[in-house]
C-alpha cells in the first residue's frame, strides 16, 4: 500500500479514515499531533486551518507516496487554496467524506472545491457505512 497523509480541516475526517484503512475500531479521537499508523499519517485539521503550520504539511508530505485531500461534504467550509496541490512533490488525490450524511448537491461541490485545489482523481466515500472505500483503498494498493 501507498504511504499516504491525510490532510483535511478538523472534524472533516481524516482520523475515520484511518481507522478504517488500518482495521482499526471506528472511535471518535481528536488528533493532536501527527499520528503514524502503519503507512498511514493521520494529521490535526489545525494543520491546515492554520496557515502557519503549512510548513510542516509540506515537509511531512516528502515521507509519503500519495497526499490525499480530505474534504467533509457536509459541512460548507473549505481551507484548501485554488491549484494548492502543485505545492506539495508527490500527487494529491480528494477524498470526499461523509457521502452518507450529505445531499447531492453538498457532494459535488465538495468535489469542484477539490478539483480546484488540484486533486486528481476524487473518491467519494463514508467510512461509516463502507461505501466507496473499496475504490478508495484499491486505488493506494497501486
Amino acid at each position: 500500500m501507498k504511504k499516504i497523509i491525510l490532510i483535511g480541516n478538523v472534524s472533516c475526517g481524516k482520523t475515520t479514515l484511518t481507522q478504517y484503512i488500518n482495521h482499526q475500531k471506528i472511535e471518535y479521537i481528536k488528533t493532536q499531533a501527527l499520528e503514524f499508523v502503519n503507512d498511514t499519517i493521520d494529521t490535526p485539521g489545525e494543520y491546515l486551518e492554520n496557515r502557519a503550520y503549512f510548513g510542516s504539511l509540506m515537509v511531512t508530505s516528502c515521507e509519503a507516496d500519495q497526499v490525499l485531500f480530505v474534504q467533509d461534504a457536509s459541512r460548507d467550509l473549505f481551507y484548501f487554496s485554488p491549484g494548492q496541490a502543485g505545492a506539495f512533490s508527490v500527487p494529491v488525490a480528494g477524498v470526499v467524506t461523509k457521502i452518507d450524511i450529505a445531499s447531492e448537491q453538498e457532494i459535488r461541490d465538495a468535489a469542484e472545491r477539490l478539483e480546484l485545489a488540484g486533486a486528481d482523481p476524487i473518491f467519494y466515500v463514508s467510512p461509516i457505512t463502507g461505501e466507496g472505500m473499496d475504490g478508495l483503498i484499491s486505488f493506494l494498493q497501486k
